[in-house]
């Protein structure tokens, strides 16, 4: 067979290849909800609060963009690799080289630039919405990070629930031995003031795709309305300590009457005022209670 051929049926081989690739790609993608979150936490039936679908849509929004650019990329890798590599009758000649290439040189510079801008607007755009509080909010609750664990402050009931470090999490139950469980309404708009009694900590539900730093000296708040009932579990995500993989929580979606109920039992119990932000690295480690 005369080379050219040989050449030309590689090269529809290749193709060939590559379109299956690609529709095997879209059908998988297609198919898998779990793919299509891109991996994240939470439900792929329903939004776990009013922001998770926001922040899912970015995430995809930005890998889509990386995937593209890695295909141009590689594509132009590829090609050059095949459109100009030395052929055995080439003997010693190179390719032809070029000083500089104007179009190319502009496409270099404008490209990225246009792809930044347009992945900094997106950017911008969701973390603004995410991160506004400029709504009134039906319940305000205080959480507090310590060494090694959270004290939540139920400000509107003047009621508070403190933690305890979590169990060793390797035996059964360890998980939920001891940890503070924060009681929220389902779709009620919850603003949240973010608190660290020590040391740097970091407010994390992996299930609400969102996290918020405890920096001592300093308070920070979000909102954000639950809108599935569950139990969903919280840990913190700055390396706080020896026993920063023990600083658990749980998070408890629930109804209104169901949170009533649990206002309720905490000023039965007599857990009411707030903790306040002193420290005490004894009461932190080793209490449940008390007042702050």
């Amino acid at each position: 067979m005369h080379p050219d051929h040989r050449r030309r049926s590689r090269r529809r081989r290749a193709v060939a290849g590559a379109g299956l690739l690609v529709a095997a790609t879209v059908l998988l993608s297609g198919c898998s909800d779990l793919l299509w979150r891109g991996f994240l936490p939470g439900s792929s039936t329903h939004e776990v609060t009013d922001q998770t679908g926001r922040i899912s849509t970015l995430w995809r929004g930005s890998w889509i963009a990386a995937l593209l650019v890695g295909v141009l990329v590689w594509g132009l890798i590829l090609w050059c690799v095949a459109a100009y590599r030395k052929r055995k009758d080439d003997d010693d000649t190179l390719p032809v080289q070029l000083r500089y290439h104007v179009p190319l040189e502009v496409m270099y510079v404008v490209l990225p630039i246009v792809m930044i801008g347009v992945m900094f607007f997106f950017t911008n755009r969701d973390t603004t919405a995410i991160l506004a509080t400029d709504k009134p909010a039906d319940l305000h609750v205080q959480v507090i990070g310590k060494q090694w664990s959270w004290d939540i402050n139920y400000l509107d009931d003047g009621v508070y629930d403190a933690g305890v470090q979590a169990a060793d999490v390797s035996q059964p139950g360890g998980l939920d031995n001891g940890v503070v469980t924060l009681y929220l309404p389902v779709n009620e708009r919850v603003m949240f003031t973010i608190n660290s009694r020590d040391v740097a900590h970091s407010f994390w539900v992996p299930a609400f795709l969102f996290k918020m730093d405890a920096i001592p000296g300093r308070t920070n708040t979000f909102e954000v309305t639950p809108t599935a009932i569950g139990t969903y579990r919280g840990k913190c995500a700055e390396l706080c300590g020896d026993y920063h993989a023990k600083m658990l929580f749980n998070v408890q979606v629930v109804s209104k009457a169901d949170y009533d109920a649990h206002i309720a039992a905490l000023r039965a119990a007599g857990q009411t005022g707030q903790l306040g932000l002193d420290y005490s690295r004894k009461q932190s480690v080793t209490t449940i209670g008390g007042q702050g």
